[in-house]
C-alpha cells in the first residue's frame, strides 16, 4: 500500500491528511488555541474523592476536573513522595503496581486537597473531563519511557530471538552506565536499529524526566509540568514507515523542522519530504478538502449508485446501508446485488469511520441477505478493513438481526465535533416545527390568552413564512381566531424571530 503524507499549516492550525493508495483515510486537526492535552503531565490536586466509584476527580487546570480511576492511582503517592524526597527507588517489576490496586481503595490512596502528579490519557469528550493516570508514559521514536515502572519489555512484533536480546542488552548497558530509572518498552520500529538510536531516545527521557520533575518541585498545582509535542511531529514519531512514498508541506519553517527530524530518525526518507509551493491550496490538490466536505454529510455515495447514511449521536454512531440507484445486472439475482452493495459498503464504512475518526459503539445496518455463507463473507470483509485501522476495535455479528456492532476506542474528538457545532437554529435537534404546527400552537395560544387581551384588535408578531402561511394555506386559523375573539387580527412579519417564535400583543 503507497501512503502520503500532507500537511498544511497556517500559524493558527495544522491539518495532515493520510493518503492510502491515493484515497483519504484520516485526518488529524490541531489549533494553536485549542491543542489537545492527551500526553500532557500535570501537577494536579484532588478536587474530591468517590469511594463508590472507586475514582477521584482531580483539577489540573483545565475547565473541567479529570477523573482518575483507582487502577491508574496507585504509584500517584509513592511516584510524588519520591520526587519530593529525591528518592529514586522504583518497583521491582512492571504491573506491581496495578496488581496493587485491584485490592487498594481509592480513599487509602487519596485525600482531598493532594497534590499529584498526573497525565492525561483521553481527551476531555463532550460533559466529560479528561481521564487520567498515574502510569506516566513519555513516547520516542523507538523507545517509550515509563519512570513509574522498573521494567523492560519489547514488543511482540520482534519476533527474532537473538534481536530481542541485543535491544534488551543495549537498555541494561545503558541505565546501568548512566543511572537511568525507570521502564522502558522497546517499539517495533527499533528492529535493526543501530545502538546510537536508543541511546539517544535514552538521553531524552533522563533529560526531559528530570525537568519535568524540577518542575513539579518549583510550581504550585494545578499547573501543566510536560506538554506534549505537536502534532506533525507526534504523527512522524509513531507512523513514519517506508510505506510513506512523500510527505508534502506547504509551509517552509514546518518543512525544515520535519526533514531535520526525518533526517534524524529515518535518513533514507529525507528525500521524499517534499515543499508545496504552488499557489493552488494542498487540500484541494490532493483532494482532501472535497473528502472533509464529504464527511460533514450523513450521506455518502458508493460507486455502484448505493449510498450509507451516518448518524451520530452521544452513545452510539449507526449507519444504514441502501442500494440506492444500484439495481444490478439484467440477469442477476437479487441476493448477488445486495452482496455486491454491502461488500463496497463495508469498504467505505470502515474509511468514513477512520476518516470521521467515529468511536465508541458503532452500528452496521446492513442490507438483509438469506444465505449464512453471503453474511459470513460480508463480516470477514469487516474484519479485514478494520486490520488496517490503528485504533483498537472489535467487530460482533448479530445474526438474527442482520446487523453488525463494531466498538472502536475513542481518544479524541470526532472529525464532525472539531470542525462543526451545533446549529443555532435547530439546536442541534436537525429539524424544526413544521409550518403548520406553528400556526396551530399560535390558534391554541390566542385561544387561552383571549380573556386576559384588551383592546379592539390582536396584533401576531410571526416569522415571515408563518405570516405567508396564515395569509395562504392556514388562513382558516386567522378567520377562527377572529369569531372567537370577536375582534380583527392583524399579522405583522418580523424577519429576525425565530421560525417557532411568535407574540401575542393586544392593540
Amino acid at each position: 500500500m503507497n501512503k502520503e503524507m500532507i500537511v498544511t499549516s497556517n500559524g493558527h492550525q495544522t491539518m495532515v491528511a493520510i493518503l492510502e493508495d491515493d484515497l483519504v483515510s484520516e485526518v488529524f486537526i490541531e489549533r494553536e488555541r485549542q491543542r489537545g492535552v492527551v500526553g500532557n503531565v500535570y501537577k494536579g490536586r484532588v478536587s474530591k474523592v468517590l469511594p463508590g466509584m472507586q475514582s477521584a476527580f482531580v483539577d489540573i487546570g483545565l475547565e473541567r476536573d479529570g477523573f482518575l480511576y483507582v487502577s491508574d492511582v496507585v504509584d500517584t503517592i509513592e511516584e510524588f513522595e519520591r520526587l519530593e524526597s529525591g528518592d529514586d527507588e522504583e518497583e521491582a517489576e512492571e504491573g506491581g503496581g496495578r496488581e496493587a490496586a485491584s485490592q487498594a481503595k481509592i480513599e487509602d490512596l487519596l485525600r482531598e486537597g493532594q497534590d499529584v502528579i498526573v497525565q492525561v490519557a483521553k481527551e476531555p469528550l463532550g460533559t466529560k473531563g479528561a481521564r487520567l493516570t498515574s502510569h506516566v508514559t513519555l513516547a520516542g521514536r523507538f523507545l517509550v519511557f515509563m519512570p513509574t515502572v522498573d521494567h523492560i519489555g519489547v514488543s511482540r512484533k520482534i519476533e527474532s530471538r537473538e534481536e530481542r536480546s541485543r535491544l534488551r542488552g543495549i537498555v541494561r548497558k545503558f541505565r546501568d552506565e548512566h543511572g537511568f530509572t525507570g521502564g522502558v518498552i522497546i517499539r517495533t520500529a527499533t528492529e535493526g536499529r543501530p545502538e546510537q538510536d536508543l541511546i539517544d531516545d535514552m538521553t531524552y527521557f533522563q533529560r526531559i524526566w528530570g525537568e519535568v520533575r524540577q518542575r513539579a518541585e518549583s510550581v504550585r498545582a494545578p499547573k501543566v509540568v510536560y506538554r506534549e509535542q505537536g502534532l506533525v511531529t507526534k504523527l512522524l514519531r509513531d507512523l513514519l514507515t517506508e510505506d510513506y512514498t512523500a510527505i508534502r508541506i506547504d509551509d517552509r519553517q514546518e518543512y525544515e523542522r520535519v526533514r531535520e527530524m526525518v533526517q534524524r530518525v529515518m535518513p533514507s526518507l529525507t528525500a521524499r519530504v517534499k515543499l508545496y509551493d504552488k499557489p493552488f491550496p494542498i487540500f484541494e490538490e490532493y483532494g482532501v478538502q472535497s473528502e472533509i466536505e464529504k464527511a460533514l454529510k450523513s450521506k455518502v455515495w458508493l460507486k455502484s449508485g448505493g449510498y450509507i447514511v451516518i448518524n451520530q449521536t452521544e452513545a452510539l454512531v449507526a449507519i444504514d446501508v441502501n442500494t440506492g440507484r444500484y439495481v444490478g445486472k439484467k440477469h442477476g439475482r437479487l441476493e448477488d446485488t445486495i452482496v455486491k452493495t454491502n461488500l463496497e459498503a463495508v469498504k467505505e464504512i470502515v474509511r468514513q469511520v477512520r476518516l470521521r475518526d467515529l468511536g465508541g459503539i458503532i452500528v452496521l445496518d446492513l442490507i438483509d441477505m438469506e444465505e449464512k455463507k453471503n453474511r459470513q463473507k460480508v463480516f470477514q470483509a469487516v474484519e479485514q478493513e478494520l486490520n488496517k485501522d490503528r485504533a483498537p476495535s472489535k467487530a460482533l455479528q448479530v445474526s438474527d438481526f442482520g446487523l453488525i456492532i463494531i466498538t472502536r476506542k475513542r481518544v479524541k474528538q470526532s472529525l464532525e465535533r472539531v470542525l462543526s457545532e451545533p446549529c443555532p437554529y435547530c439546536s442541534g435537534s436537525g429539524v424544526i416545527k413544521s409550518v403548520s404546527t406553528i400556526c396551530y400552537e399560535i390558534l391554541d395560544q390566542v385561544r387561552k390568552l383571549g380573556p386576559e387581551i384588551e383592546g379592539p384588535a390582536v396584533l401576531l408578531r410571526v416569522n415571515p413564512e408563518i405570516a405567508r402561511a396564515l395569509k395562504e394555506e392556514e388562513a382558516g386559523v386567522v378567520k377562527e381566531l377572529k369569531e372567537a375573539l370577536g375582534k380583527p387580527i392583524r399579522l405583522k412579519p418580523d424577519p429576525l424571530l425565530h421560525h417557532e417564535q411568535f407574540d401575542v400583543m393586544a392593540l
